[in-house]
């Protein structure tokens, strides 16, 4: 590998089995010389495999909701006893919609439910954001990445609430971001992904159908897990030291395209 992150340390939530996007990327942080901390809520670490993860990447668990500041604050305070100091990058890979659990329409939703997806896949990247930055937990120059989806600037409507939730995300870190770099010289950024078969993925109603039609229409073709992982690896590096306040979009070109030749050889 290229020891791009050698010498640095950071917190990684959301791994949860092999397929998803955070558990790549702690893979490859290891590769590329890392130390970091592995998180998820209780639940997601019994119903997952986190614990060989850790083994495989000498690691860590500590458990948090990411929705409890009380659980934030001791995350990131046993997380830089750990690891013997601020943290050089984070990363938030943390979405879940009760709607799209309970097959509820976005026109007919649960409204609790609603707040509570909202409050899981966007409001607590406020809430880390706001405890790193109170306890002055990150090093200079460090880097804060989170997943989002293109569902946030167009319509996808089996997406359901969870295109609102990934708009709030980007816009938190835009907003909040200002602030790292204002006062703390920290990039936040958001990464726009391809579609891409992990849970949270596969419980989008007709996801099989739509990958499909992503693949076709995007150039490159659909951006797998462990190449996101990669370009998140590049953003924790000091490569893109002056990358921030950005929703770079990883999707094999399909953002900017209208319609392709195999789309359209679907329809002649």
């Amino acid at each position: 590998m290229y020891n791009l992150l050698k010498g640095k340390k950071g917190i990684i939530f959301g791994a949860l089995n092999e397929n998803s996007i955070a558990w790549k990327t702690a893979q490859r942080a290891h590769e590329e010389g890392a130390e970091f901390v592995l998180t998820n809520a209780p639940a997601s670490i019994r119903m997952g495999e986190l614990d060989v993860l850790a083994k495989n990447t000498n690691s860590q668990i500590i458990p948090a909701d990411a929705t409890s500041i009380e659980d934030l604050e001791n995350l990131i305070e046993k997380s830089m006893e750990i690891l013997g100091g601020k943290i050089d990058f984070v990363l938030h890979s943390i979405g879940m919609s009760v709607n799209v659990r309970k097959k509820k329409a976005y026109t007919d939703p649960n409204y609790d439910f609603t707040t509570k997806g909202w409050d899981v896949s966007a409001v607590s990247f406020h809430k880390i954001l706001n405890v790193l930055y109170h306890k002055k937990a990150m090093k200079e120059w460090g880097s804060i990445v989170a997943l989002t989806y293109m569902a946030a600037q167009r319509v996808f409507p089996d997406y359901n609430d969870m295109a609102d939730n990934k708009a709030y995300l980007e816009s938190i870190a835009r907003s909040f971001g200002y602030y790292f770099g204002r006062d703390f010289k920290v990039r936040v950024n958001t990464i726009s992904q391809s579609p891409t078969p992990t849970t949270a993925g596969n419980g989008v109603k007709g996801f099989d159908g739509f990958i499909n039609f992503s693949e076709k229409m995007s150039p490159l073709g659909n951006a797998s897990a462990a190449d996101c992982a990669d370009y998140t690896i590049s953003l924790f590096s000091d490569l893109t030291k002056k990358v921030t306040l950005q929703n770079l979009f990883h999707d094999g070109g399909f953002s900017n395209m209208g319609v392709s030749d195999a789309v359209m050889d679907k329809f002649e």
